[in-house]
């Protein structure tokens, strides 16, 4: 029998199956095809009686197999489709389980969902100790759960509670914690998986539970251990998701009342649970934001275009030093200059913490912690800056300052080094201005703290080349970032929709609505923070500047409240001075609300119902992001949803501000901007002409 996806081989008796034959993409993912070449492959596997042993394994490298193709699962129309693919995987991986010989999984890289499961239904599974090698299921961040018999077979091979750890939070592991866990019986360098494949094949596991696991394990089988272990797991996802996603309930609903089932019914349960996630909107708008992202990492000809080797900052500080902690972190030892050795020592201190928190985490050892660290070069001086293949900078967000920083500059670095800014919202049109060859200049915005934020917006203006644009995208492609390309203009994507958001709040707090109302209602719609909180986070300083730089630009629509500019009279700053909207503790823990900003709020609380709230300040960013795409900022929709969902965390349920819009009818979003229009400000909730034509036309976002 031949395949096209999988290979089949036999030698000395043991059947050899491999992933990824023939794979154009860049990680193994199981099809269709794939699953039913799998399937007749295993029924060969069955037949043959000499055959002694099956070992599976992926033809690709740093990667074993990284789950089921989710075009496949987008595709699935109803539960019964849904249910009935889930019985088709199921009944494959029993298979492998069924089998009379021994079976084993051979895993370098990536293992999760689809994969992870394939392995959980051989008898064994032996990794490479690489750092590239990790396993997971998760499935839950697509808004479903593993349907392949994960929820089977998982806690029976490392218990209930290690089991929950990882299906509700589809969170991966290490080879050396699946090791631990229990969850893989072999691990040792990648160069010897295949030649020691066969000898560990017939080897019996060395894992032995600990008396903390045997313990835990024997807790699942009580009932009443079992019962609490269950309460404890909902409490913390109620915490966590604030019920806005139902996958990690449906799991939690499903694993306790399956609990001792046999394997058909157990199943059964599974495939049914999956086939009601799958269907619902959360599901649908989770599948789609991992289209965004993953069309965000396709890149033409990606391998033709010169790496960054080595990375420059200027002006150091959190920003600057976040910056080059992530040079540092992708081995392109950054060279950070400051104008004073207080600069320097802070940015120094801000990269060490970061890489200090990944040894506490064990992401990274001493002593690759004191090699990167190292590897970034503190100076006073542009000695050294010749090698330079990127140049960042973050200095004083001050248009002169800019300009006279990059003339300097340019002089200083070869003539294909690329400059960049970090300005969150200065002209980098303007700024272009200062340099001899502005083709090899653009904006290059990060969000703060950088190691956490993952959105890089890339900002063109009219003579940048496109060949900078793309060197940009591969570098941020290459530092593990989601990037955006989006043309120069005030705020650019990101701060420009954000700050009506912000400057409602604001607006609202001037009307007597409460800081805790606004801030709950921001929670309740799914926003990572509160508004005022958000404005503690960025500094009020910062909102006021950007506010005037916003309104000099765009007009009445952004007309500031002034509330910021009252509050940075009185020095409250937020977060970075510890007395902002809320109070701070020296750890930057917040405390209460500040008694001294409430007595710059009118007297009196004006009572205003939740959804309302909402309206008034989402709306605005709605209007904007047409706004946006009718001034050519980005070309879609999808960019706006991804820059929002990875720059500020609009909620990923509700698959980004304009897919959202989109489901909520243009005509209803329309009608509403018009009455606040009338009852609150002509100029802030004027709609913009794209709103209006696409309610004419009958159309959405997504169809422009």
């Amino acid at each position: 029998m031949s395949f096209t996806k999988i290979s089949y081989e036999k030698k000395e008796n043991i059947v050899y199956i491999g992933f990824g034959l023939n794979e154009e993409k860049s990680m193994t993912v199981l099809t269709e095809t794939s699953l039913t070449e799998l399937d007749q492959a295993l029924d060969q596997v069955a037949q043959d009686k000499e055959a002694k042993g099956l070992i599976l394994f992926s033809h690709k490298d740093e990667c074993f197999l990284a789950g089921m193709d989710v075009s496949v699962i987008q595709s699935l129309s109803s539960e019964a489709q849904a249910v009935e693919g889930c019985e088709k995987g199921q009944n494959v991986f029993n298979k492998i389980e069924d089998l009379k010989v021994p079976t084993m999984a051979l895993v370098h890289g990536l293992c999760l969902g689809g994969g992870m499961e394939l392995a959980l239904a051989c008898d064994k599974i032996a990794a490479s100790d690489d750092g590239k090698t990790s396993f997971g299921l998760p499935e839950v961040m697509l808004g479903v759960l593993p349907g392949f018999g994960g929820t089977y077979r998982m806690p029976k091979k490392i218990g209930l509670p290690q089991s929950l750890d990882l299906i509700l939070t589809g969170k991966q592991v290490r080879a050396k914690k699946a090791l631990k866990l229990g969850l893989i019986e072999f691990m040792m360098p990648k160069e010897r998986l295949m030649s020691l494949a066969s000898e560990y094949l017939f080897k019996n596991a060395n894992h032995k539970m600990s008396i903390s696991e045997t313990l835990t394990h024997a807790a699942a089988d009580n009932f009443i251990a079992r019962k609490v272990i269950f309460q404890k797991a909902r409490e913390k996802v109620l915490e966590t998701t604030k019920g806005f996603y139902p996958a990690p309930l449906k799991i939690l609903d499903h694993l306790e009342t399956s609990h001792g089932k046999k394997r058909d019914n157990y199943l059964a349960s599974e495939a049914r649970a999956f086939g009601e996630l799958s269907q619902t909107s959360q599901s649908k708008n989770l599948q789609h934001v991992f289209f965004l992202q993953d069309n965000a990492k396709k890149m033409d000809k990606k391998d033709e275009i010169r790496p960054v080797k080595k990375g420059g900052v200027l002006g150091a500080g959190t920003m600057g030093g976040g910056i080059a902690w992530l040079f540092a972190k992708n081995n392109q030892a950054p060279i950070m200059k400051d104008v004073s050795e207080q600069g320097l020592k802070l940015g120094l201190k801000q990269s060490s913490s970061v890489f200090r928190k990944a040894v506490k985490r064990r992401r990274m050892s001493e002593d690759e912690f004191q090699r990167a660290q190292r590897s970034i070069e503190p100076t006073l001086n542009y000695d050294g800056f010749k090698s330079v293949d990127l140049l960042v900078e973050a200095v004083v967000e001050n248009i002169d300052v800019k300009k006279k920083v990059f003339a300097e500059a340019e002089k200083q670095v070869r003539e294909d080094c690329l400059l960049t800014s970090n300005t969150s919202s200065l002209s980098v049109e303007e700024m272009s201005k200062a340099l001899e060859i502005p083709e090899r200049f653009a904006g290059l915005h990060f969000f703060n703290p950088v190691n956490k934020m993952p959105l890089v917006e890339i900002i063109r203006h009219p003579k940048a080349s496109d060949e900078t644009i793309r060197r940009l995208y591969k570098w941020a492609l290459d530092v593990k970032k989601t990037p955006v390309v989006v043309n120069d203009g005030p705020g650019f994507l990101v701060n420009r929709i954000l700050a009506p958001f912000l400057n409602e709040a604001a607006y609202l707090l001037e009307e007597g609505v409460s800081i805790e109302a606004i801030d709950k209602a921001s929670l309740n719609f799914g926003m990572p923070m509160g508004a005022c909180r958000l404005m503690d986070e960025v500094g009020l300083d910062v909102g006021a500047h950007v506010g005037e730089i916003m309104e000099s630009g765009l007009g009445e629509r952004h007309k500031a409240s002034a509330l910021s500019v009252k509050a940075v009279e009185k020095q409250l700053l937020g977060k970075k001075n510890k007395k902002g909207f809320y109070l701070y503790d020296e750890d930057g823990k917040q405390q209460g609300v500040n008694p001294e900003m409430v007595e710059l709020l009118p007297k009196e609380n004006k009572s205003m119902g939740e959804t309302e709230l909402q309206m008034r300040m989402f709306l605005p960013m709605i209007n904007e992001a047409a706004f946006i795409l009718q001034d050519k900022i980005v070309d879609d929709a999808a960019t706006v949803d991804l820059g929002l969902i990875f720059g500020i965390g609009f909620p990923p349920f509700r698959g980004g501000l304009l897919k959202y819009a989109d489901s909520e009818g243009l005509d209803r979003i329309v009608e509403s901007l018009e009455k606040f229009a009338q009852s609150v400000d002509a100029h802030r909730y004027g709609t913009s002409q794209l709103l209006k034509d696409l309610v004419s036309q009958n159309k959405k976002f997504y169809e422009i």
